[in-house]
This record gives C-alpha cells, sequence and structure tokens, in this order.
C-alpha cells in the first residue's frame, strides 16, 4: 500500500522538525512550509491526504488557506493553534476545517487524529467508487447514501465531508438520539480525543444549509440534556 502524504504548514521550524519526524516513524511521506503561501501553494498543486495547518503564519493565516483549499478540494484539514480562545477553533470549523489540536498537544493523541481523519477518508472513496445510488427522500430533502450528495428542493447542496458523514449517520437512524460522545467516536472516530464542541459547531453548519429557518430546525433535532438526532418533517 502506498504510503499517506502530509503536508505540514507550521512556521515553528522545532514543532514542525518533531511532527514530521514522528509521522515518517508511522509511514508517512511528509512534506512541509514554514510560510503560508508557501503552504497553500503546495496544497493546491500536491496530491495530500491530509494538511495539518498553523493558523498563525506568515503572509497568510491558517484561517484564509483553510478557507482557499475548501473552494478546490475536500483533502482532512487539522488546524493546529495555540489559542485556547473557542472563537478561532469554531472559525476554524466554520471554513471546513475537519478537527483542530490546541498547542501545546501530545504526539500520540495527533497521530491518532490524522489517522482517523485518513481512515475516514479512504473508507468514504472506496464506497463511493462502488457505489450504485442509493437515494433517500424525507420530504423536500434528498439524499444519495453512497454518492454523498445531497439536495433540497432539487436543489444540490454544498456539504463538506465531515457534514455529510455526520448527516448520513444520523439519518439512517430516524428518531434515535445520540450523545455528542457517541457522535464523536462513531462520526470522527474519535474515543476520548477531541472536543464535544466540534460537533455542535458541525450541526451548526448543517442546519444554516438544511433548514429553511436554522432556529427552528425540521431535520437535526436537538435533546436537550443527552444530544441530537435526525428527525423526518
Amino acid at each position: 500500500m502506498e504510503a499517506k502524504r502530509i503536508l505540514i504548514v507550521e512556521d515553528e521550524k522545532s514543532i514542525s522538525d518533531i511532527v514530521k519526524f514522528n509521522l515518517s516513524k508511522e509511514g508517512f511521506r511528509v512534506d512541509t512550509a514554514y510560510d503560508g503561501q508557501e503552504g497553500l501553494d503546495k496544497a493546491l498543486d500536491g496530491d495530500f491526504d491530509l494538511v495539518l495547518l498553523d493558523v498563525m503564519l506568515p503572509s497568510i493565516d491558517g484561517f484564509e488557506i483553510c478557507r482557499k483549499l475548501r473552494e478546490r478540494n475536500a483533502v482532512p484539514i487539522i488546524m493546529l493553534t495555540a489559542k485556547e480562545e473557542e472563537v478561532d477553533k469554531v472559525l476554524g470549523l466554520e471554513l471546513g476545517a475537519d478537527d483542530y489540536i490546541t498547542k501545546p498537544f501530545g504526539l500520540r493523541e495527533l497521530i491518532a487524529r490524522i489517522k482517523a481523519n485518513i481512515r475516514r477518508t479512504a473508507l468514504t472513496d472506496a464506497g463511493s467508487a462502488a457505489a450504485s445510488s442509493n437515494t433517500r427522500d424525507f420530504g423536500n430533502l434528498t439524499i444519495d447514501m453512497d454518492r454523498y450528495e445531497v439536495r433540497k428542493d432539487g436543489r444540490p447542496l454544498e456539504l463538506t465531508l465531515r457534514e455529510f458523514e455526520l448527516l448520513k449517520y444520523l439519518a439512517e437512524r430516524e428518531d434515535k438520539v445520540f450523545s455528542r460522545e457517541q457522535l464523536l467516536e462513531d462520526v470522527w472516530g474519535y474515543e476520548y480525543y477531541g472536543d464535544i464542541r466540534t460537533v455542535d459547531v458541525t450541526v451548526r453548519r448543517l442546519r444554516e444549509k438544511l433548514e429553511d429557518d436554522s432556529g427552528d430546525p425540521k431535520f437535526i433535532m436537538t435533546k436537550r440534556g443527552v444530544g441530537y438526532y435526525f428527525r423526518r418533517p
């Protein structure tokens, strides 16, 4: 099996070097960039399986790189940030990042998250390549479970991979309530790793795309004190 390729966009060379060393030991092929523009150019030109993206970078910050990458492809992105403010984490997720991890981070946790994101993407690609259409209708919402396509009133919706995976997971299990921790484990592939706010942000993004009024949802519902579930309107 060909080794998976990872791009590290991080201006602190000491951090980049130790992450590269440990990922190489795990069998990954690793490229690096120490500048935002260089990182964006490499990410757009290269065929990477995942991008580790620092927020604070020279020339172009990580948020802008994330936004530009999401306009072009669905490569998994993990944001690296030294900040604890929730707004930075939320902004990264809003722009389409799949995950974030706060410095200083443990290498075991970082590697676990990288493997989980790459594994999810590989399973998705394999399923899409082999799939015939498996379409289900939920009122004015149509979900092609195998082709990873969603339409509302016949109009295609642009969802990120993670948004679609969460929607698919819940829609296939109508009316069953799942805790945030369970969704992190089953959809993101994390056990004790991760922040449940990641689930909340992804649900909010989904509602903004699926619902006529995200403040009064009809599809993805909240069970107060428990979690989320999908309801057929």
